[in-house]
């Protein structure tokens, strides 16, 4: 599992960071995000800053990381703990991205792709099937 941390960055020039989280300090490649000023969030994941944060971002990266040791430490036990850290998403019905909602109701497919302009493996129409990979991608034979 690929876990990114959210650290605080307190000085640093454009390649390189020293970031805070919870006390601990670690110097941060900063190449993928670029020189932050003192104060910014920044996800880190294997010693790189991957992306800049909101500070409500990070507060609620810093939440689901607090839920996710509850539940390893206490299972059922830890529940309301863990309600608490998730406070926008408790009592509340769950949402589909824009994307997915169409796909909710199988009947409505109005977006989908007709099936002979989906590839596939199979062969025929629309295949990536050896004997036509040549004829689509001459540079290939």
């Amino acid at each position: 599992m690929c876990i990114g941390v959210p650290m605080r960055v307190v000085e640093g020039d454009g390649m390189a960071a020293v970031c805070e989280a919870r006390g601990a300090r670690e110097r941060v490649d900063m190449l993928i995000v670029g020189a932050q000023p003192p104060g910014t969030w920044v996800l880190v994941f294997h010693g790189a800053a991957r992306r800049v944060l909101t500070e409500t971002e990070a507060q609620q990266t810093i939440d689901a990381l607090d839920a996710l040791g509850i539940a390893l430490q206490a299972r059922d036990a830890g529940r309301d703990a863990i309600d608490a850290l998730f406070a926008d998403l408790v009592d509340r019905e769950p949402q589909l991205p824009d994307h997915l909602l169409s796909v909710r109701n199988p009947d409505d497919r109005s977006d989908a792709q007709p099936p002979h302009s989906r590839p596939s493996l199979a062969g025929g129409e629309g295949s990536f099937a050896p004997e036509t990979v040549g004829d689509r991608f001459p540079q290939v034979r």
